[in-house]
């Protein structure tokens, strides 16, 4: 058993008088609908003490908590707008071909209706905001001893967050995106692609349309994409399905248009204990539950995919109106599940 799930045993005396102390001060001075949460938090900071953590260790817990606290409350205001994260090289010139196809495809993106959250360095993070545009962009920057100044464009604007660790940035960048388009860049760069990809293969992150653009008539991710069939698939260290997972192009109305089409029908899905809840824009025929069934019906433990008009109950009161089609997920292939979302997307 571990240590949060012991919070549920009996109390020791001691523990009993801290714990109705911490709900004590948190009712008059922070009152909370997710009071259990912020209860368990504190406990945890006692722990921390009692175990007696060094110095260095608290501040780096402590960094990384007021961190994340201001970003969340900075996103907060346009959770309902959705979000485009945008990596690439700082070092790329404003008259590059690279920076024209970002600002191009972040222009593009924007007058769809999304917002463009990126490094708040020059480059490919400057030409995200150039294409985007000040109020429709977020700065997600580093502190660095080199490289990383705070583009003119994003410069002082509220949505622009400072971050000291890599950690929490990233967890940022992923959380609060819809869909993850990168450019050609370096080590960090690719750092950020693998990363996408492994947090989305393992289900650690939503399923989300992840995009690898090149300018026009550019090598970088095709070049990248023989490395991974030739020293990754072909050696069994990744699926075929893996590959699903991305979509490498040149063309920005091609890169729009795979992030268009992953939500033309498809909204969002959660685990709901062993059923993998897909909530719908728009409802599916029978007939294409049937069709589903045939192609995908692999994904599934046991029983079929089947719809839902309603909220399961403990997914609480969450986009009531939608229509949910339920799958018991066996967590086998993910690549094959993001092909399931294109089939449900093409669906008349």
């Amino acid at each position: 058993m571990t240590e949060t799930q012991s919070t549920t045993r009996q109390q020791s005396p001691g523990s009993a008088k801290r714990n109705a102390a911490i709900d004590a001060l948190l009712t008059e001075h922070a009152p909370s609908e997710h009071q259990d949460l912020l209860s368990q938090m504190m406990i945890t900071v006692c722990r921390l003490a009692k175990d007696g953590a060094g110095r260095g260790e608290i501040k780096i817990l402590n960094t990384a908590l007021k961190e994340l606290r201001y970003a969340f409350k900075v996103f907060a205001p346009y959770s309902h707008i959705p979000k485009v994260t945008i990596f690439g090289s700082s070092r790329t010139a404003e008259d590059h071909p690279e920076y024209v196809q970002a600002r191009k495809f972040a222009e593009r993106i924007e007058k769809e209706g999304w917002m463009v959250i990126t490094g708040a360095g020059d480059g490919i993070m400057r030409a995200g905001h150039h294409g985007a545009k000040r109020e429709a962009s977020f700065g997600v920057a580093i502190s660095l001893p080199f490289e990383q100044e705070t583009n003119d464009i994003i410069s002082d604007d509220p949505k622009c967050i400072n971050f000291k660790y890599f950690f929490t940035r990233k967890l940022l960048f992923v959380k609060e995106a819809a869909a993850v388009v990168l450019f050609p860049g370096g080590l960090g760069t690719q750092d950020e692609n693998f990363e996408t990809l492994t947090l989305i293969q393992t289900s650690k992150a939503d399923l989300v349309p992840v995009v690898l653009c090149d300018a026009p008539g550019g090598t970088y991710w095709t070049q990248w994409r023989e490395y991974i069939e030739e020293q990754l698939l072909k050696k069994d260290m990744i699926s075929p399905g893996d590959t699903n997972l991305f979509k490498i192009t040149d063309d920005v109305d091609v890169a729009v248009r795979e992030v268009l089409h992953f939500y033309k029908r498809y909204h969002s899905s959660r685990m709901v204990r062993d059923d993998l809840v897909m909530r719908l824009k728009s409802p599916l025929s029978p007939q294409a539950v049937e069709r589903l069934n045939d192609e995908f019906g692999d994904l599934a433990t046991g029983g079929r995919i089947h719809t839902l008009s309603t909220p399961m109950t403990a997914e609480g009161d969450e986009f009531p109106d939608l229509q949910r089609l339920v799958i018991k997920y066996n967590y086998s292939n993910i690549g094959r599940l993001r092909r399931m979302i294109d089939a449900i997307n093409d669906e008349e």
